[in-house]
């Protein structure tokens, strides 16, 4: 709601009327800062991605998954307790890793090792050598399931979440438990490191989103925008931005300052679980009913919306997406799936801007918060 203007300041009641230029007559703040839709930035055209295979492996849901830095493989972690790691150009099964003794919730796979790390719900952090296959080393110290888990880019620390709303740093080569990011009120669902400040992106439960400052182990800012859990994030691969996902809205924030942008313009209307941005500007989000929209990161505007089919046998309710991921060449697309596949995605390349054009209106009403 506007402020109502006072009865003198209503133009044509015995005042002159100072108009400023670019402005409705409306005095109120936002009279001042009246924005005009054609300054929204047009989108940039994309192909439609389309579902090009479909994996079966795994005996349980799968929710998790991460890329081999070479490009060669990717591993997936699921609810029967193992890790698969599969080729990623023909999509067959290399390796099964047995260890976890509840379900595999997060997965990374270190740049400058020969390391995988695996956490989940049975409150064990774990790291495999791949060139031995087994577990070499395990991170005592979290008191319930953890949820996700990320590696710090520049220094071997690595950070999980979990149901104990603490994000916990640990040295990956001594074990040791440097220090617990505490301050969020419920489970910690999402985390990702950078190399500066904040090193470190957390997302909760708790509807928040915290930077933390890793060296003095202390929050240095909270976002309180979103209504909902902030269950799934992504870092932009070459700006200084990110998003965050939440049942009411797609958020998009500035870094390091934690400044709002703006909301993607459509609401996916359900949980989402998972999201991920490619360097060409395409953030993939992915729900609880199966839905998976693409979205042009520059404008926000949602120029695909895929439903994801379950394979035979299955229940339509387990038309779900838990985990997706880009490959590093941004140019294919992996999701997890409530009916135990995994399914790849790429971009149709006979599309062109002729056979699927932007149907795109620039937002009326900008939310500024």
């Amino acid at each position: 709601m506007l402020p109502k203007a006072p009865e003198s300041a209503v133009p044509g009641k015995n005042t002159t009327v100072l108009s400023i230029p670019g402005s409705s007559d409306r005095f109120s703040t936002s009279a001042l800062m009246e924005r005009l839709p054609s300054r929204w930035p047009k989108p940039v055209w994309h192909a439609p991605w389309k579902n090009y295979r479909v994996i079966s492996g795994h005996l349980g849901w799968v929710r998790s998954i991460a890329f081999d830095p070479g490009n060669e493989w990717f591993c997936t972690g699921s609810a029967d307790r193992t890790i698969k790691i599969w080729d990623l150009a023909s999509g067959t099964l290399k390796l099964t890793l047995t260890g976890h003794i509840e379900q595999v919730r997060g997965l990374a796979v270190s740049q400058r090792h020969t390391y995988l790390f695996s956490a989940g719900d049975d409150k064990q952090v774990k790291c495999w050598d791949l060139e031995q296959n087994k577990v070499i080393r395990s991170y005592h110290g979290h008191l319930s399931g953890v949820y996700c888990l990320a590696l710090h880019p520049t220094i071997d620390v690595l950070l999980t979440g979990g149901r104990d709303s603490v994000c916990r740093v640990w040295d990956i080569r001594t074990k040791a438990h440097v220090s617990a990011l505490t301050g969020h009120d419920n489970t910690v669902c999402s985390v990702f490191a950078r190399p500066t400040d904040p090193q470190v992106v957390t997302g909760s439960h708790d509807t928040t989103i915290k930077f933390w400052d890793l060296v003095a182990g202390k929050t240095m800012c909270t976002l309180t925008h979103h209504k909902k859990s902030v269950r799934a994030m992504a870092l932009h691969p070459k700006e200084k931005s990110f998003a965050s996902a939440s049942a009411d809205n797609i958020k998009k924030w500035s870094l390091p300052k934690g400044e709002f942008l703006h909301n993607m313009l459509s609401q996916q209307k359900t949980i989402l679980n998972a999201m991920a941005v490619n360097e060409d500007g395409v953030l993939a989000t992915a729900g609880d009913n199966g839905s998976m929209w693409f979205w042009d990161w520059k404008s926000g505007h949602n120029f695909q919306q895929e439903q994801t089919i379950v394979q035979p046998g299955s229940l339509e309710s387990e038309a779900c997406i838990y985990a997706l991921s880009y490959d590093n060449s941004g140019s294919r697309l992996v999701t997890c799936e409530a009916d135990k596949t995994i399914k790849m995605w790429k971009e149709d390349l006979t599309a062109t801007p002729e056979t699927h054009p932007v149907n795109f209106k620039p937002p009326k009403d900008i939310r500024r918060y």
